[in-house]
């Protein structure tokens, strides 16, 4: 079960405005990921649904993360069906992320009172998720919109919360031109968690990465 409300999850995703992503089929390794990304101030992350037996990981994961890092918000993404995310709820995933908007999900994450962040491509389906109850939507692939699609967006529908997430990097120039456009906060996945650093275990640079780059939103409006 969730242990966070989805109003506190939505706090943090505001606060932080960063949403670092990854999968790996290693638990041991993804324990270190997190442990790395929670020492450079970052309390909300997003682990994929992207391999065979992804759910045993996130279980895995979600069980450190309980015992080890308190105050850390662990989500899932890549959810397309309601049944995933049923069981991702009953593993501990405190919101749900997925590349599109599907009503049975909205339903069962109502249901349960835990955020529901749908991808959405236009106007009339960020208006559809709004409706569903969705607080937050995600763009992606990020890098196919870009940030004059946000600004678009925010002239008709200023209320509306948006994290792109592909096609987001670390660097300062490509950070503040989302920000600038009105994002509420971005999502990162390769861009932050690297596979070199992954395959290097190179723990202490993730950390430092993390750390800047909060430290750089900051100072974003």
């Amino acid at each position: 079960m969730a242990t966070y409300a989805r109003t506190e999850v939505i706090q943090t995703v505001l606060d932080q405005r960063l949403v670092p992503l990854f999968y790996h089929p290693d638990p041991e390794l993804g324990k270190s990921v997190l442990k790395a990304c929670y020492e450079g101030g970052a309390r909300l992350m997003e682990f994929t649904n992207r391999g065979d037996f992804a759910q045993e990981v996130f279980s895995e994961l979600s069980k450190y993360v309980g015992q080890e890092l308190p105050g850390m918000v662990l989500g899932i993404g890549s959810i397309n069906d309601a049944p995933t995310a049923a069981m991702y709820l009953q593993l501990g995933a405190n919101f749900i992320v997925g590349a599109s908007f599907r009503e049975d999900i909205a339903r069962v994450c109502n249901r349960r009172k835990v955020a529901y962040v749908p991808g959405c491509g236009t106007l009339t389906e960020i208006g559809t998720a709004e409706e569903m109850g969705c607080e937050l939507v995600k763009l992606f692939p990020g890098s196919v919109y870009g940030p004059d699609f946000v600004k678009s967006i925010k002239g008709p529908s200023p209320w509306t919360r948006i994290m792109p997430t592909g096609g987001v990097s670390t660097d300062e120039e490509n950070l503040r031109s989302w920000f600038d456009a009105g994002v509420s906060a971005v999502g990162m996945g390769s861009k932050m968690i690297s596979k070199d650093i992954i395959a290097e275990k190179s723990w202490d640079e993730l950390t430092q990465r993390v750390e800047r780059t909060l430290k750089l939103i900051e100072t974003m409006k």
